[in-house]
């Protein structure tokens, strides 16, 4: 594989790494951070493509509400695994897993550094980690069932469920994680096999370098806060009352995201806007909160950066320059 590093490496020159280094770089955070900008970056400086791991912005019309790479980024860097499906449609960990591997050795076979960017920590860590995930398809209908069975007995009765199948799968979930519970209880149910028992890991990735961007929780709150503020003014109710108008209900599958459901309950009469509207930065809060729980800052393999210093891209861009220079490799 050939990567331009323009601060390491002489002009004209290519560093070409082996097939067997597959270097990937991760680009991670919680929501605001900056990942994307950061990573259209980097992609510009070291001939990289950027592969999406946010859950949502595989989803066609969620432009706005999911802060989807503006068409100006698209268009300075190639962007995969966006707008892969209508908001009706389920997208599971294993499709996500599937997806990228398959995209990260097209870049690697076209010398192209691969770049994954995004909030979704199942999705960062399935493929740093090398998740295998159970090629079982969704079931709608049983997922409504059990969803309406935790809203209406609560979440432990069906992480009890699981145990009584599977103790050591339950181990290893949060009960209140219901949605990998009830996922968990459909492997079994569409299987006849105990979830613990399908294969856990598939390939690595051998090289990666993964760059976390952290803020303060202030300064990070502020940042949504100023984002949501900007969704407004660009078209996010609209964006929201077209979905509602193609028949897609707010609140349910990814349109429970941050803002869809608040925006869509005021569209509805439930609520006024300006409610609305802070509803949704306190809900962003809180999903950042929650990505907060996958990306720790004690974990020894992110390397974190200060998302807020204004030589961010330069430091960044050392440290990738750094991680490519000390792979083996030859220098013609």
């Amino acid at each position: 594989m050939r990567f331009a590093s323009h601060s390491l490496i002489p002009p004209g020159n290519q560093l070409r790494v082996p097939q067997n280094s597959t270097p990937v770089i991760f680009i991670i955070g919680p929501t605001a951070a900056g990942k994307t900008r950061l990573a259209v970056a980097l992609a510009q400086r070291f001939s990289g493509e950027i592969v999406n791991a946010d859950s949502r912005q595989v989803y066609r019309h969620m432009d706005i509400g999911t802060a989807k790479p503006t068409p100006q980024e698209r268009a300075q860097v190639p962007h995969h695994l966006l707008d892969l499906l209508d908001p009706g449609q389920d997208f599971s960990l294993g499709s996500f897993l599937s997806l990228a591997r398959a995209q990260i050795q097209k870049l690697h076979e076209e010398n192209k550094l691969p770049i994954v960017a995004g909030g979704t920590g199942q999705y960062v860590f399935g493929l740093l980690e090398g998740w295998q995930v159970p090629e079982v398809p969704p079931d709608p209908a049983f997922r409504e069932a059990k969803q309406q069975e935790a809203e209406r007995l609560g979440g432990q009765v069906l992480y009890r469920e699981l145990q009584g199948i599977d103790p050591e799968r339950a181990a290893e979930l949060d009960p209140r994680n219901v949605r990998r519970v009830i996922r968990a209880l459909e492997i079994h149910r569409a299987s006849q096999r105990l979830p613990s028992e399908f294969p856990r890991r598939a390939s690595l990735v051998t090289n990666p370098l993964v760059i976390g961007l952290g803020l303060a929780r202030d300064t990070l709150y502020q940042r949504i806060d100023s984002r949501v503020d900007g969704m407004m003014a660009g078209g996010f109710l609209d964006e929201v009352r077209s979905l509602a108008q193609m028949g897609y209900p707010m609140g349910k599958g990814p349109l429970a995201s941050p803002g869809y459901r608040e925006l869509g309950q005021h569209l509805a009469g439930e609520i006024d806007l300006p409610e609305a509207v802070q509803r949704t930065k306190f809900q962003t809060h809180r999903l950042a909160r929650r990505q907060g729980t996958w990306f720790k800052a004690g974990d020894s393999r992110i390397t974190w950066l200060d998302a807020d210093q204004p030589d961010l891209d330069e430091q960044a861009g050392d440290h990738v320059g750094r991680f490519l220079a000390s792979l083996p490799a030859v220098v013609k």
